[in-house]
């Protein structure tokens, strides 16, 4: 929502000087926009996030805690360069919060990001078919791809 209005990062996407594809319209003509070694990249670095978590943590449906990332400082062979900072709580701030605040913080943030995935099926599904989402009805523009298919 942020780049379809126009709001982007002021260097080039690309070492060739090609620019932020925020005049391509909604986000998800803007992913279309993009070039494949860029959608590849970010596919990439979250399933890396992904295979770092399930190789290093206990996954939550194996007596783990929902929404626990392991410390990148905690494993660093596993690691090809030195990360500064660790995902959660990159400076500290947190470490001295109550263990009640915390699972209070947990649970907001696992809310959020649920939230925040229905927020975006709902403007997907509004582009796709007009009507299916009445509050965004006229709001948000139609999408004549497939948000389904990220090489589409």
């Amino acid at each position: 929502i942020v780049q379809s209005n126009g709001i982007h990062f002021p260097w080039p996407m690309t070492f060739d000087g090609t620019p932020f594809p925020s005049d391509a319209g909604s986000p998800p003509e803007q992913w279309d926009a993009l070039p494949d070694a860029a959608k590849w990249q970010i596919i990439l670095f979250v399933g890396f996030l992904e295979h770092f978590s399930e190789s290093n943590g206990t996954h939550y449906m194996r007596g783990g805690k929902p929404g626990a990332f392991p410390k990148f400082s905690d494993y660093p062979e596993k690691i090809l360069h030195p990360v500064p900072f660790n995902l959660y709580d990159p400076f500290g701030f947190s470490k001295n919060r109550s263990e009640e605040a915390k699972a209070r913080g947990l649970i907001a943030e696992l809310n959020n990001g649920r939230l925040a995935q229905i927020g975006i099926l709902g403007f997907l599904s509004e582009q796709k078919l007009a009507g299916s989402v009445p509050l965004l009805e006229g709001v948000v523009p139609p999408y004549a791809g497939e948000p389904m298919a990220p090489f589409g």
